[in-house]
């Protein structure tokens, strides 16, 4: 079994480009439009796309057929698709000109597969995949090499999973989601109690739940409830090496970024952006719409709507003065060394008329 890949053929006016990012035109382009490109690396026939104005420059030398651009419209003498979002429209059109990857459709004879599963239609099954018992399979799913989905598992229809993806027994993962390679999901919570210098484990007896259109970056590892479930809302989107823990809920369409950490039975709001490295102690509520600040710890919950950075979290603004003020530490406590002794020579009376003193001594 082999995919294919199939590219676009030929290429299309932009006025087809302004349908598909619901933006209008200004200009003639006389070329068909087969691609998109970077303002630097855009070549004729291509189209480019201007989200930051520190760009505009690039504009006098790109070599594209058109450009996208917002409300402000740069000086330019290229045809332009007007559109209030830029990036956005670029991420609709880099769609539309993406490979289309068309796997081979079937069950490779290499694959092992469990007894009493369920396959719907036109699913793509690799060699050297591993499906445990009782699993369900919808739709169009495809399974690279190296997936393993354990007893009881069920996926949506649509769900993309790359190679050497582990699903443990229980799992459900809902349509339309991708999993990258290397990530494990439903693999037992951290739970021990303690007894004198020993550890008891606790079974994990939860599940994991991915709900629809989620994407799960590579190397994540996404735990199996003690009891009941861990459970990943629709559209949440992770970067590589992210830590869901046990019983954790994170909201939907919320962004966990790399090398982010949740422990157990914390719950994250709707639109929650948790920035990379950011760690968040067990038990907490962090609210809808709040955004973490990089390299932040949070230790305890956090209203909807904030956004905060530092250890603990502050708010943002607070938190950029106390680093202005951080950086300048040094030379206060030299200020305020050489304060101190100036006060302690008025007060003995021996101040002397033009002395310095070395905050340093």
């Amino acid at each position: 079994m082999e995919a294919s890949i199939m590219p676009l053929s030929g290429g299309v006016p932009l006025e087809k480009l302004a349908q598909v990012v619901g933006g209008e035109t200004r200009g003639t382009c006389e070329e068909l439009i087969t691609g998109i490109s970077g303002i630097r690396e855009a070549q004729k026939g291509q189209i480019t796309f201007l989200a930051n104005p520190k760009y505009s420059k690039d504009l006098e030398q790109t070599q594209a057929s058109a450009v996208i651009v917002g409300p402000q419209i740069p000086a330019t003498e290229l045809p332009v698709i007007i559109t209030s979002n830029p990036y956005l429209a670029y991420a609709k059109v880099a769609q539309f000109f993406a490979p289309r990857i068309k796997h081979p459709i079937g069950i490779s004879p290499l694959a092992s597969v469990g007894e009493n599963c369920r396959f719907g239609a036109d699913v793509s099954v690799y060699p050297f995949v591993y499906i445990g018992n009782h699993t369900e399979i919808e739709d169009e799913v495809v399974l690279f090499p190296g997936v393993f989905l354990g007893d009881g598992v069920r996926i949506g229809k649509g769900t993309l999973i790359y190679p050497n993806v582990s699903i443990l027994s229980g799992s459900i993962i809902g349509q339309r989601v991708i999993i990258h390679s290397g990530t494990v999901i439903g693999s037992d919570g951290y739970g021990f109690a303690q007894e004198g210098m020993t550890h008891v484990k606790i079974p994990q007896t939860g599940i994991v739940q991915i709900d629809d259109d989620c994407e799960i970056g590579a190397n994540n590892t996404i735990d199996r409830a003690t009891m009941g479930k861990t459970w990943i809302k629709a559209g949440v989107k992770t970067d590589n090496l992210v830590h869901v823990a046990h019983n954790v809920v994170v909201g939907e369409h919320s962004l966990l970024i790399a090398q982010v950490g949740i422990s157990g039975s914390s719950s994250l709001g709707k639109g929650v952006i948790l920035a990379g490295q950011v760690g968040v102690a067990g038990h907490l509520t962090i609210g809808d719409g709040t955004i973490v600040g990089p390299q932040s710890g949070v230790g305890q919950s956090i209203p909807a709507g904030q956004v905060v950075a530092g250890t603990p979290p502050l708010p943002h603004k607070t938190y950029i003065k106390t680093r202005i003020i951080f950086e300048r530490l040094p030379e206060m406590v030299k200020q305020i060394r050489n304060l101190e002794e100036r006060l302690r020579l008025i007060e003995t009376g021996k101040e002397k008329e033009g002395k310095i003193i070395d905050g340093n001594e």
